[in-house]
């Protein structure tokens, strides 16, 4: 999977000895133009934009994404009351499937509740029949429509468990439902959307009367320089004439696009048929969607492999995975044992995903503002971090 983000910014001036290794340093500046970008769409096409917590949820920053958009969505019990905790306006709720316990609560905190089946919609309906808040309840269906450059990551993939396959919606499945969820899309532009929608249209079209509302999940890479916006607003401004329903954008990588980096320091280096070297930052550990894509990232300042010039280095994590390897790359300064070097775009999907697997130290987590030059560490693990997640 190639990634299509990798702009340095700011941090190509940003000195990585500043800060802990490894570390995450997330740039406020960027934050704040990526979410200018979703606003401004947002404003024009008369529609409504949730951050999704799933890729990037720095509570750290919560009123800074309130302050532009109007929500954000959650995954369950857990986000939600993160969401409830720390974020301004409405909050949807998606889970593939719920716990009875935790339903209770989701519904209170929640402004939609998003089911992935009719069948748990009617399990739950006595419960949901109980409670006193007043919340709309969505079903997520499938468009069967696949759009994605890897299987893992395609909600519409054959056997997907994630939504129920349109074909199969009948009218006495959205008794009580207020609004359609889909989501499709995994860092893409803008056709692969309009395509989803003409593929999905002519079959929820007889419902467009009965629905309040239809959210379009995630995946739009928006805020990405050659993302066709302009298309999107028009297009946005159609559907919702078209179909009579308020709509929902749940960008997640697009909030925190090209805005953290990830700093790694070599630790040790060897040859073996290659140039080799040990670095503080583990894939598996820190960046786990490097062996699951699996994808390269971009490294700050790196420099192309030259015939005559120096080899590309083989960078891997210090944890006892054999494939714990994060990729080839010819750093911008000598690979020798104290050398910083960081990652790019690693804001989103890496901080939410990191583990302690082998008691590899989670990275600590920093706040820089590129505009003030403005530096915090806001949190720092220990060891007692991995201790207190055992027993």
């Amino acid at each position: 999977m190639e990634t299509r983000a990798g702009d340095p910014g700011a941090f190509a001036h940003f000195d990585l000895s500043r800060v802990d290794s490894p570390a995450f340093v997330v740039d406020a500046a960027k934050l704040r133009a990526n979410l200018a970008v979703l606003a401004d769409i947002r404003d024009r096409a008369g529609v409504k934009v949730l951050a999704a917590l799933k890729a990037f949820s720095m509570w750290k920053v919560a009123p800074v994404v309130s302050e532009y958009l109007d929500g954000v969505c959650t995954s369950g019990l857990w986000e939600a009351l993160l969401a409830a905790e720390n974020y301004r306006g409405e909050i949807a709720t998606y889970c593939a499937a719920y716990k009875a316990e935790d339903l209770p609560e989701i519904c209170r905190i929640s402004d939609h509740v998003i089911f992935n089946s009719p069948g748990q919609i009617a399990r739950f309906t006595p419960v949901l029949a109980k409670l006193e808040r007043d919340f709309d309840v969505g079903l997520r269906i499938n468009p069967l429509h696949a759009e994605g450059e890897v299987p893992r990551y395609d909600p519409c993939a054959p056997h997907s468990r994630l939504g129920f396959p349109v074909d199969q919606l009948r009218a006495e499945h959205l008794d009580g439902v207020s609004g359609l969820h889909f989501h499709t899309l995994c860092e893409q532009d803008f056709e692969p959307l309009k395509r989803t929608w003409e593929a999905l249209k002519p079959r929820i079209a007889p419902y467009f009367g009965q629905l309040k509302w239809l959210n379009f999940g995630g995946g739009h890479h928006v805020t990405r320089a050659d993302y066709q916006r302009d298309e999107l607003v028009e297009f946005l401004r159609e559907v919702k004439a078209e179909t009579g329903c308020e709509l929902y954008l749940e960008p997640g990588e697009a909030v925190a696009l090209d805005a953290g980096i990830l700093v790694g320091t070599v630790l040790d280096t060897q040859w073996n048929g290659m140039p080799i070297a040990i670095t503080d930052i583990s894939a598996t550990c820190h960046m786990p969607d490097v062996i699951e894509a699996p994808y390269r990232p971009a490294m700050l300042g790196e420099r192309e492999a030259e015939p005559d010039g120096d080899e590309a280095v083989r960078l891997g994590g210090p944890s006892c995975l054999a494939g714990d390897v994060i990729g080839d790359y010819v750093l911008p300064v000598l690979p020798e044992p104290g050398t910083r070097f960081a990652f790019l775009d690693q804001a989103h999907y890496s901080m939410v995903k990191t583990t302690t697997f082998n008691g590899v130290p989670l990275p600590s987590i920093w706040l820089w503002d590129s505009e003030t030059d403005a530096l915090e560490c806001v949190k720092r693990f220990g060891w007692e971090d991995f201790r207190d997640r055992l027993s």
